[in-house]
This record gives structure tokens, sequence and C-alpha cells, in this order.
């Protein structure tokens, strides 16, 4: 006798509702794009000159931003924008995947320094708002990540130190924050160092110009070592804190140091570790040794060396610690990559994904400052953009008129209604945006 199912095996569907509204939480991300004015920033600012594809950019470039926003990785995925009543909480026109994908192949390498600019001036705008750190210290981390791709057919794609095909790009974040503050894309076999002294020069500029007044530090690993690099940041007056690799006159140096000079930190319980400090060529150089203890110790008995240097001041167990902190740049690329633009590279041509990387990062930093400014998240802000996608961005809405009022129904007993609520009232509070 066949069963008969009175459950989930059912339920019909059909998709022919015309007001609902997929990612109806964009309307946060929405409402500060219109506060910083954003569209009329782009079409100001990348000028195409009649190239095929470049007519109106702004309502592109916020296509793809929005989509990679609801978590696109790739360029069909900003269809879903397309569905429904989702384009009428946007306060732009959705443009098609066909389009946005003529649209990229357009850039070139002038179109992709406008694109560039248009990041500055939205950074210098979210912060004049309230984003900012303004007199405080602001700490950067400049790190490089690996974008693979599969196939030869992407252009600039190559090999480098991970021996996987792909890109090499370039990025700078705001330590407590996780913003983006400069990124770019090189070429897959592009060294660690290419291009840093100018990267560098272009940040401090830019982060100025947006208003950090305070004292500015940055904080690099030993694949950025460079003495130009170093003569820079000092130039500049930035304070920092940089790598080095374990050449021979640095073990040299290391081995100089007084065994009575090693200072013991916390470390693992199966682990040991002491930091101490010497000068190298003029410069305030600090070692970490770590070792095993216990049975693990027959793995690697010896010391482990790792060592940095540095023109702050203070305790060198609290400088130590401050530099190891680093490492939180990798939680900000882990954003960048899980879900979102740069899980994916889309086009055959560099250009074009040099503005997609940009794409990727103005996304990147309007989640945040959505999540900053609409207090959307805990103080952990790493884990900001998969949290606030799943709380707030993909809750399902239907668009209906009350009484000649557009209103967004979401559903009832939604956990995270009153904090959505509360976000976009500060979200339509902003003041005007300083131009």
């Amino acid at each position: 006798m066949k069963p008969v199912s009175r459950g989930i095996d059912r339920i019909a569907v059909t998709f022919d509702e015309p007001n609902l509204v997929a990612n109806a939480g964009l309307l946060l991300v929405a409402t500060l794009v219109c506060r910083l004015g954003l569209e009329r920033l782009v079409n100001a600012t990348v000028r195409f000159s009649g190239r095929v594809g470049g007519a109106s950019p702004g309502r592109k470039v916020l296509t793809l931003v929005h989509a990679m926003v609801a978590g696109a990785s790739h360029i069909d995925h900003a269809d879903m924008l397309r569905s429904g009543s989702t384009s009428a909480v946007l306060a732009h026109r959705v443009m098609a995947p066909s389009t946005l994908g003529t649209f990229l192949r357009a850039f070139t390498f002038g179109h992709v320094r406008q694109l560039d600019a248009v990041l500055a001036e939205v950074l210098r705008r979210a912060w004049a708002i309230g984003a900012g750190p303004g007199s405080d210290q602001l700490v950067i981390d400049l790190d490089s990540t690996i974008c693979e791709v599969c196939g030869r057919a992407k252009g600039g794609a190559g090999y480098g130190y991970t021996k996987k095909l792909g890109y090499h790009p370039l990025l700078a974040t705001r330590a407590d924050t996780g913003e983006v503050l400069h990124a770019r894309l090189r070429k897959g076999a592009a060294n660690t160092q290419r291009g840093a002294g100018r990267f560098v020069e272009e940040l401090v500029a830019r982060v100025r110009r947006a208003g950090a007044t305070g004292e500015l530090i940055m904080r690099f690993d030993s694949g950025f070592w460079s003495n130009t690099t170093i003569a820079t940041l000092e130039r500049l007056e930035v304070g920092y804190t940089m790598g080095v690799r374990m050449i021979k006159a640095v073990v040299n140096a290391v081995a100089a140091i007084d065994e009575a000079a090693w200072i013991p930190i916390d470390y693992s319980q199966d682990g040991q570790a002491e930091v101490a400090e010497c000068e190298y060529k003029g410069r305030r150089l600090i070692v970490r040794r770590t070792r095993l203890l216990g049975r693990q110790a027959t793995l690697w008995p010896e010391w482990r060396h790792f060592a940095f240097l540095t023109d702050l001041e203070g305790d060198v167990v609290d400088v130590d610690a401050f530099h190891r902190a680093h490492a939180c740049v990798e939680l900000a690329i882990r954003d960048l990559k899980e879900g979102a633009g740069l899980e994916h590279v889309p086009s055959g041509q560099f250009f074009a994904n040099a503005a997609w990387l940009l794409c990727a990062a103005l996304a990147h930093d309007l989640i945040r400052w959505t999540a900053m400014i609409g207090e959307l998240t805990p103080a952990d802000q790493f884990t900001v953009a998969r949290t606030v996608r799943t709380r707030f961005f993909s809750v399902p809405g239907r668009l209906v008129s009350r009484s000649g009022v557009p209103t967004l129904r979401a559903p009832i007993a939604w956990p995270w209604a009153q904090a959505f609520t509360h976000a976009l009232e500060r979200l339509r509070n902003l003041p005007p945006v300083p131009l």
C-alpha cells in the first residue's frame, strides 16, 4: 500500500509573488549608501568616455556591491536582486548580470584608479559621520593573499610562492574593525613586496585625508621586509612593526643575546616561549623564541626564533604581543572570501577583476559601517559579515502599502527585530554627508 504523506510532501511551491523581497535587510545598507551619496559619487568619478558598457556606472557598481553584501560570489548571483520587489529597497535600478559583465570588461587601468578614488572618498565620508578613529591611535595591518583560480584564461593569473594559480592582491585593513582601507590587485607571480612602498604612501595620504589625525602604526609580516619601506615609514612619521627573515646577519644578532635577557611569556601547555631584544643595524629588534616540551619535544627540541623590527617604545613583552595581533588581518581576508566577493574572481580580463576586488572591498566596508553605526554587533567586529548577513540582511519580507505608506512586513518573532529597527532609525538619522 502506498503511504499517503500528510506533511511537507503535500506543500505546493509557486514562484509568483511580486511583492516579496529577497534579503529584505539590504534596506539597512541601502539607507547608508544613500546617506553617503555613493551612486552620485561613482557617476561623477568613474568616467568611461563612450566605452561600450560604461554608461551609468553608479547603478552598476551598486548592483555588484549590494549583491556581494547579500553573499554573492559570482556575477550571476546579482539576479537575486531582480526578484520580486527587492529592487524597491535599494534606491537604484538593478542591472542584469550580462550588463554587469560587459561593464567590468570596459575597465582599464585608469578606470580602476578612478574606482579606487571612490573607495577613498567613501571612507572619508563614512568616517566623517561617526565610523572613523578621529584623534585615536589607528593601527593598520598590511598583508597579501592568494585568490586561486582555475584554468589558464585568466589574464594576469600566475604561480607565486604558494605554487597555486591565481592573483596576489595587496590589502590594508584597520585592526580594530577589519575595514579594508586600501586594496590593489596584482599578478599572481608578483613578489610580496611588489608595489608595497607606493601602496604605503597612498595609504597614509588616504587615511589622513579621511580624518585620522592621531598616531598611525602599521604592522607587516616578514614578506614585506624592506629597508626602502622602512625609510618611507620613518619619513612619513608612521610607527611600525615589521617581521624579518632569519638571514645570517639576523641569526648572528640573535645569538649574541645574553641568556639572562630572555623573558618567559604565556604559551601553550606543551610549549615554552620567551622574548628578548637587541639592536640590528641601529634599529630595535625584538625576538620571540619557542620550543615544545614533554613528549612533543622529540618533534622539535630546539628553539625556533621569530623576529621583527620596530620603532615603538614600551615593554618588550607588550610590543611582542602587539605585533602578534597582526594575525587578525587574516580574519578580514576570510570575510572577503567566505561566501562573498573574493571567493571567486569572475573575469578573464585583469582590470575587470581589479574592479571586482574594489567592489568587494566596498561591500565589505559597508557591512562594517552599517554594523558600527547601527550598533548591530558586539565588540568582536571580525564575525560581523557572517553574523550581520545571517541576522539582518537575509530576513525575508513582503512590501505592501498601508494607507499609502510603503511597509516592509518581516516575519513575526524574528529574534533580532528590535536591533533591526534600532539600526534603521540610527541610519536614517545620520547627518548630511560632508562633501
